[in-house]
């Protein structure tokens, strides 16, 4: 039997209970490496240290009640502390983050766990602070980059350099798009140093259900058209241009799924432009709960400035449900059946925007043809694929029915 491959897996984006959506992408990945076979997983997940618990201190506060220790899918997760200054204190954040993350895999190895490699997740911080518990433990790493860390961070001259060094000494660099890998080049990064593994989709979990049920269970309109936006409400999603465009659709609600500062300019943006009966706001809500919000609607909107691969366009069209996006990130590289939607081009504005949501209204493609396009995004390959990088990594003979090529494309 071929012995598995013990992983600890290093970031600061994974879920915990009181932040259940929290980087569950990375979770979700993990998940099913371990349940396939071949993998012995452990999590160290760093959280900033906080005072005081509650709602009422909005992130800062679910962060301060994430519990130490917590068994998530029969993976142990441990969450320790780590000292940081919320606005001010991103220098330091990668030296915080080794030391409290260095401190919890010692005593993970004082318990007799061992490690053949870390996988850090995120490059700034996270990799860049993997790289001295690395060190420390005498073992290696890999480094994934998953998007802002890249479009982002690593633009800025400090964490830049940082970002560079940690990947010189990492064992292998993971991008999850082809255009994330351009991007990494770009910075100097040797092209055959890096593997792409783009995220799957879970296509029993993300799958149709009946349009005007889930808009009963959601409380929505039954004969608008619906378009849903389903992500963070952050600036850089650019919400507030999908309220622009909606606002010009003809008979259209716009539904927002998500937390965020920018939620309080939307609603003013609403209001001014005329949009208030016409607009919603759910909370984040878990997986199984948002197949009916992608079912529900119409479309979804992802009106980003800077993506990496966006999972929310495979599990929309998953649910039958085409998208509308603009062309950033690894969304050339999701849709590439025209069934799945549109990619806008031309520039980033509310009247582009409008006009291909106009377009797709008015030819709706089937239910069935759109979600087709997104059945061929299975995980298996993908899984195969990173499991074959552990080993690799680790040193370990891969297995006879490892793939010879690594990186995966759709």
């Amino acid at each position: 039997m071929t012995a598995a491959v013990r992983v600890l897996t290093f970031t600061s984006l994974y879920p915990s209970s009181t932040r259940p959506r929290h980087g569950i992408f990375i979770e979700s990945r993990l998940r099913r490496l371990s349940s396939r076979g071949g993998l012995q997983s452990r999590v160290i997940a760093p959280v900033p240290w906080f005072p005081f618990r509650g709602d009422y201190w909005g992130e800062y506060g679910r962060m301060a009640a994430t519990p130490r220790h917590e068994r998530r899918a029969d993976i142990e997760v441990s969450y320790p502390r780590y000292p940081m200054l919320p606005r001010i204190g991103m220098p330091l954040q990668p030296s915080a983050m080794a030391w409290s993350g260095l401190r919890a895999a010692q005593a993970m190895r004082e318990r007799g766990e061992e490690f053949d490699l870390i996988d850090a997740h995120y490059l700034y911080p996270d990799a860049v602070a993997a790289a001295p518990i690395a060190r420390q433990l005498g073992c290696p790493f890999i480094a994934t980059a998953r998007g802002s860390d890249v479009n982002v961070i690593a633009q800025m001259p400090g964490p830049r350099e940082r970002i560079l060094r940690a990947l010189e000494a990492s064992a292998a660099v993971v991008a999850v798009s082809s255009a994330l890998k351009a991007s990494l080049v770009g910075m100097g990064v040797p092209a055959t140093r890096i593997t792409v593994l783009r995220n799957g989709v879970d296509t029993e979990l993300f799958q149709p259900v009946v349009r005007a049920t889930a808009r009963r269970e959601l409380g929505l309109p039954i004969d608008a058209r619906i378009i849903a936006c389903v992500g963070n409400l952050v600036p850089g999603k650019r919400t507030d241009l999908a309220l622009e465009a909606a606002a010009r659709v003809k008979d259209s609600t716009i539904i927002f799924v998500g937390r965020g500062g920018e939620r309080a300019r939307l609603e003013r943006l609403g209001r001014e432009l005329s949009m208030t009966q016409r607009m919603q706001f759910f909370d984040e809500m878990p997986q199984e709960r948002l197949c009916r919000v992608y079912s529900a609607a119409d479309v979804l909107v992802l009106a980003s400035e800077r993506e990496g691969w966006p999972n929310v366009l495979l599990e929309s069209v998953a649910c039958g449900t085409p998208v509308v996006a603009f062309n950033v990130g690894g969304v050339p590289e999701i849709l590439t059946d025209p069934a799945a939607g549109i990619i806008v081009r031309g520039g980033h504005n509310a009247g582009l925007l409008a006009e291909a949501l106009s377009a797709l209204f008015a030819h709706p493609p089937a239910r069935d043809a759109v979600r087709a396009a997104a059945v061929r995004f299975s995980w298996e390959p993908v899984l195969e694929a990173q499991l074959a990088l552990y080993r690799r990594v680790a040193g370990m003979p891969a297995a006879t029915d490892e793939p010879a090529e690594l990186a995966v494309r759709a």
